[in-house]
């Protein structure tokens, strides 16, 4: 398995949590607390169908892609970050959720573009 599918399991298991644990606070009041969830599953199924080394380049420009739309989308709500610390904010479990699942996506999005230079330098 490489790197950068371990590292979709990895960011795919960590939205599953986060949604989880975003539903089960919010008293299971939104469905909407579980999109971080729903983006970890597709993360997920992308790093499975990468272990088959012949659609594994083209399922991981699907998973960077999924994360890209899961950054854009989570972009606005992570703004708002500073009013949950000030104590203003109108849905705070949403932002940190956003914020929570926001970061993650960048981290992995970052180390599988770095992972997209390694692999045209070094061909194998």
């Amino acid at each position: 398995m490489t790197n950068v599918t371990k590292l979709t399991f990895i960011a795919g298991g960590v939205l599953v949590v986060v949604g989880l644990v975003s539903y089960i606070a919010s008293g299971a009041a939104s469905l909407t607390a579980l999109i971080p969830s729903g983006l970890g599953v597709l993360l997920l199924i992308a790093a499975v169908l990468a272990r088959n080394p012949a659609i594994r380049r083209h399922v991981m420009h699907v998973a960077m892609l999924i994360a890209l739309i899961g950054i854009v989308a989570t972009f606005g709500n992570t703004l708002r970050l500073g009013e949950v610390f000030a104590g203003t904010a109108e849905r705070p479990l949403a932002v940190i959720a956003s914020a929570l699942t926001f970061l993650t996506l960048v981290v992995y999005l970052a180390f599988g573009i770095a992972s997209f230079f390694q692999a045209r330098r070094n061909p194998s």
